[in-house]
């Protein structure tokens, strides 16, 4: 069996795994990525946040990312029969980018590992990693099976999983547990928008909400195509009968607001189904090894924060990964694990404060000021670890609080 050796070996090449690659491999590292598809492939989480930006630009991403003409997005649009709430990215409480792209993400993906390859990383596509031992000293020995069957084993001091849904180091070791996030599921295609509004209204992402538990999010590419997708509870999303298509062009008949648009448009590909998607894990790190993105945690995508969490775990792993290497003193507990699950906390409770219906409440039936609209937005673009502010500092009471105070007034 073939030997391969390496610093750090990451699993998974999207966006999580091409940030670690292309910032340890600046840093001088040996990598090597293992990629079990073949891409250009497609994947869901197609809005990004604001947040996520600043890790392109640090690994230096974001001209190649700009040269491909993705839809800008300057915010988000909530609506809930007649009632809209709209966030604008430039008024958040939190200083940073007020922009980022909603992309078609084959297409982005790809455009990261060519990318990060044009660099000299070395990616393996079309390989899985099979199974992992770990020594003592975190150094690990991992067996990878090519697509012709052919197996090969690669040595590396550190792994880095990104592996995304695939959560290939959770299985092998056991470390996967309940979501505590209330069990929905997703039916989801593209469509080519042939009705699609000229001007600002066909190129804004949309959630139109139907009740606490059903929503439908609109997601417009710049090639004319567009993201659609329904997300509800379990139970409830089973109530849908026939195919996969025939389901959801039942639930346009949910959206006031979108079914003429969407109801005789020609599906790009079979709808998917994902249900009890939210997935949790025990650890983010151990001896050798950390878990990034949806490898660790994936949430309700309600809110897009995907593949923020997934570069902004990178990025910091990929920083402590060189420190350690270089022996330096690391402390995963607290400037991996902790700071991760603040993220993780803050944008959970607004997630659950989503299907409970608070958040809701303050969306739609407040009269919200301007400051408290400027803190939530920061949080929504992705801004979760600024604890000066208070929507951040009081992620778990404060959402209820304030819709407690909506249906008093009103």
């Amino acid at each position: 069996m073939v030997n391969v050796k390496t610093d750090v070996l990451i699993i998974g090449a999207g966006p999580s795994g091409a940030v670690a690659a292309a910032y340890l491999h600046k840093q001088g590292i040996d990598v090597k990525v293992v990629e079990k598809n073949k891409f250009p492939r497609f994947v869901i989480g197609e809005s990004l946040l604001p947040r996520c930006m600043h890790h392109f630009e640090e690994v230096g991403f974001i001209d190649c990312i700009s040269y491909a003409g993705f839809e800008i997005k300057k915010g988000a649009r909530f609506l809930r029969n007649e009632i809209v709430c709209e966030f604008d990215f430039s008024k958040k409480h939190t200083e940073g980018y007020d922009w980022t792209w909603q992309l078609p993400r084959a297409e982005f993906d790809k455009i990261l590992t060519d990318e990060i390859e044009k660099r000299g990383v070395d990616i393996s596509f079309e390989e899985e990693v099979v199974d992992v031992k770990f020594n003592a000293d975190g150094s690990s020995k991992t067996v990878v099976k090519a697509l012709n069957g052919i197996e090969y084993t690669i040595e590396a001091k550190f792994i880095i999983d990104s592996s995304g849904y695939g959560r290939v180091l959770p299985r092998l070791l056991n470390l996967e547990k309940p979501s505590e996030i209330p069990k929905n599921s997703s039916i989801f295609t593209h469509v080519k928008d042939v009705n699609r509004p000229e001007g600002r209204e066909g190129t804004i992402i949309t959630f139109d909400v139907f009740d606490h538990n059903c929503w439908l999010w609109v997601i417009p590419f710049s090639d004319g195509n567009t993201s659609i997708g329904f997300v509800g509870n379990s139970e409830y999303m089973e109530t849908f009968k026939g195919d996969a298509s025939e389901r959801l062009r039942d639930m346009f008949q949910l959206s006031e607001h979108y079914r003429e648009r969407f109801q005789d448009v020609d599906f790009l590909f079979e709808p998917i189904s994902i249900k009890n998607f939210s997935k949790s894990v025990t650890k983010l790190y151990g001896k050798g090894y950390a878990l990034t993105g949806n490898s660790a945690e994936f949430l309700d995508p309600i809110f897009s924060s995907g593949v923020t969490f997934a570069t902004e775990s990178a990025l910091r792993a990929a920083k402590l990964v060189t420190q350690e290497l270089k022996g330096k003193s690391v402390d995963w507990e607290k400037d991996f694990s902790d700071y991760m699950k603040e993220g993780v906390a803050v944008f959970g409770s607004y997630v659950k404060e989503w299907y409970t219906g608070n958040l809701q409440t303050v969306f739609f039936e407040g009269d919200t000021n301007p400051e408290i609209k400027k803190q939530i937005c920061a949080v929504l673009a992705g801004y979760v670890w600024d604890k000066t502010n208070p929507f951040v500092k009081k992620h778990d009471r404060i959402i209820s609080t304030l819709a407690h105070v909506i249906k008093l007034e009103a």
